[in-house]
């Protein structure tokens, strides 16, 4: 097992470790146009694998050569959000990186599964899709994973509990107008609207879809990683060990909840090949409203991609 991660900053690197620390590859390769970054941390990562005690090698390189061959690649090249911005603000430069990594990363290895993880996120993997010429089950994106790891554990915090006993998944596109679903949120099993009144889980939802932006404002000049990183691992996890968890991701759409030729964030089946099926819940009225409302913004942004 190959596994590269196009992009040698924090989300990157981050990623990279620990997909070396849980041994899910024989050998990591960070990919960055910054001479000496993705080499610098590589060998670093390498350097603490006798501590760690994991054997899987980290190679670090500037170009695509050393990813021949790769079984799957992660793509979080691009630029981070500031604060005052928001993730669509990124669209133009990043769909330019997007689209000349996916090119180089096909030149490459023929037939990876690719898991995108820059912004915005439906859109840029809408990018890697179009520019790879895989199939839409082999190309998806991180997002849903992240925005229910957010959800979960603003939920254990209201109620003093441990996050292991909370279990939820987001619908919708990665942005301001991403669906929670509280009916479908359990804590050990108990529906969360058993355990919480409305407003308050109102505004555990919308410091859910803020939760990116919470974290940018506090850090000034970059955005989250130690969540998104871990968040990415976990899919690459039900991949590499074929686990075939269900697992909220950006996946292409093709009549499943209504909408079709889009990405959007929806429960998935992750296995070794990829996307091995789409979940379709029933959702109410007002659900079906409110993830109707986020794919048009996310057929905004793709309408104005030029892919």
């Amino acid at each position: 097992m190959k596994i590269t991660v196009v992009g040698g900053g924090f989300v990157g690197a981050t990623t990279a470790q620990r997909l070396a620390e849980k041994e899910l590859a024989d050998e990591v390769v960070i990919v960055d146009i910054v001479d000496g970054v993705p080499q610098g941390k590589a060998l670093d990562m390498w350097e603490s694998a006798p501590v760690e005690g994991f054997d899987t090698k980290v190679i670090g390189t500037n170009g695509y050569e050393e990813t021949a061959n790769s079984d799957i690649v992660v793509i979080t090249a691009g630029l981070p959000r500031k604060p005052g911005m928001s993730r669509d603000d990124l669209l133009a430069k990043n769909t330019a990186i997007v689209k000349s990594c996916t090119e180089q990363i096909m030149k490459y290895s023929s037939n990876p599964i690719i898991i995108v993880v820059s912004n915005p996120l439906d859109a840029m993997t809408y990018v890697a899709l179009k520019v790879s010429g895989l199939s839409p089950h082999r190309v998806f994106g991180m997002a849903g994973v992240l925005d229910a790891a957010r959800y979960r554990s603003f939920i254990a915090l209201e109620l003093d509990c441990s996050v292991e006993d909370v279990h939820a998944f987001v619908l919708g596109g990665h942005g301001d107008t991403m669906v929670p679903l509280p009916r479908y949120t359990t804590v050990a099993g108990i529906p969360l609207p058993d355990l919480l009144p409305a407003d308050r889980i109102e505004a555990i939802v919308d410091r859910t879809r803020n939760g990116g932006a919470e974290i940018v404002a506090f850090l000034k000049t970059g955005s989250a990683y130690y969540a998104p990183s871990s968040s990415v691992v976990e899919m690459v996890r039900s991949i590499v060990k074929n686990k075939k968890k269900i697992l909220p991701c950006a996946a292409m759409l093709s009549g499943e909840y209504g909408q079709d030729g889009i990405y959007v964030g929806v429960p998935v089946k992750l296995g070794k090949n990829g996307i091995e099926k789409i979940v379709e819940i029933t959702l109410t009225d007002e659900e079906q409203t409110a993830l109707n409302k986020s794919c048009e913004a996310v057929k905004g942004l793709i309408g104005s991609l030029g892919v």
